[in-house]
């Protein structure tokens, strides 16, 4: 599948066992979405859905001994069989920006060599070249005195200022798809929201497809084109931002959305989903989502839904437009 056809990443069935303790455990499980030129796509939901491990599975970057099925296709190659160089050039047009900079930008080397390195070693460009970029870089992402900032360490900069070399760094190599893994997660609101209006712009200026992972459904809505929910290691609905925002479909949704906090109404005591996340190991035969679902009926645990399209996207619930209108209500109940 090629990017002409609209899909420039296509995840299809995606299923991911690493080894724990000796044995393998599941933490993806049918995970399936594409991804246009230009496209933003937002993956949110609880802490240990399998977002991160989404994302570093179509980066390639699973830990040793991962066993992987499905597919992962990029502009119609198979990401899964890339080896040697064909692996360092699928990295250069595939960007990651990790949640926290400080674990992954080396503390003891000055930010120019952490810029620089790629550029210089895979693709050799010259150094002053490599700097020039560089430079040029820190500038669009909101950094002055780049020169000055590439004499730096790590811990010269704030987190604000670091998160912005990273996104920098992640568009040295020009990447057509950048994996952003909440990257504002560890900065203050201002700092957030600066931060979100530079890959914004950038991607709308460059084209740029962008997955990006949030747990801020809010922040999703407004950024992304899509969104697609995780829960237990597998997709429970995908739609429009505006339409899963609105409307959703699936009983977990629904409770992330009625969840939020309001400023347009009286709340005395924000809603919040009985219960504790699940892993996709530890997830029932049914519905991963029964044992938290208020809707819940027997039938929900005697198999695993299918995801399957609705409208404008898809929904893993069998009871999903039998209970369309409760669902709209409770998510929007203050």
């Amino acid at each position: 599948m090629s990017a002409a056809d609209g899909r420039l990443l296509d995840v299809a069935s995606l299923a991911v066992q690493l080894p724990v303790g000796g044995e393998l455990r599941t933490v993806l499980h049918d995970v399936s979405f594409h991804i246009g030129p230009g496209e933003a796509l937002g993956l949110v939901g609880e802490s240990g859905s399998g977002k991160s491990m989404t994302a570093r599975a179509i980066a390639r970057l699973l830990p040793a001994g991962a066993v992987t099925t499905g597919t992962i296709s990029y502009a119609g190659g198979d990401v899964t069989a890339l080896k040697g160089a064909a692996l360092r050039s699928y990295r250069a047009e595939v960007a990651m920006v990790f949640q926290d900079p400080r674990a992954h930008i080396n503390p003891v080397r000055r930010i120019g060599d952490f810029m620089t390195e790629a550029l210089r070693t895979n693709h050799g460009v010259s150094k002053a070249d490599a700097v020039a970029r560089a430079i040029g870089l820190l500038a669009e992402v909101g950094i002055a005195d780049g020169q000055r900032r590439l004499e730096q360490h790590p811990h010269e900069l704030s987190g604000g200022l670091l998160q912005r070399v990273m996104i920098a760094s992640a568009l040295l190599t020009e990447p057509r798809l950048l994996l952003a893994d909440e990257p504002t997660t560890a900065l203050d609101v201002t700092t957030q929201a600066d931060v979100m209006a530079i890959l914004d712009d950038l991607r709308r200026e460059r084209g740029m497809a962008l997955l990006f992972i949030t747990h801020d459904l809010e922040l999703a809505s407004a950024v992304c084109d899509r969104t697609a929910v995780m829960y237990a290691g597998q997709l429970v609905e995908q739609r429009t931002s505006s339409q899963l925002h609105d409307d959703p479909l699936h009983p977990y949704t629904a409770g992330l959305v009625g969840a939020r906090p309001r400023i347009d109404g009286d709340v005395t005591r924000l809603a919040a989903i009985p219960g504790r996340p699940r892993s996709a190991y530890e997830a029932p035969a049914g519905c991963a989502f029964a044992d938290r679902c208020e809707h819940v009926e027997d039938a929900c645990g005697e198999a695993r839904p299918p995801l399957e399209p609705i409208e404008d996207g898809f929904v893993r619930c069998r009871r999903a437009t039998e209970l369309r209108g409760m669902l709209r209500a409770g998510g929007r109940h203050g």
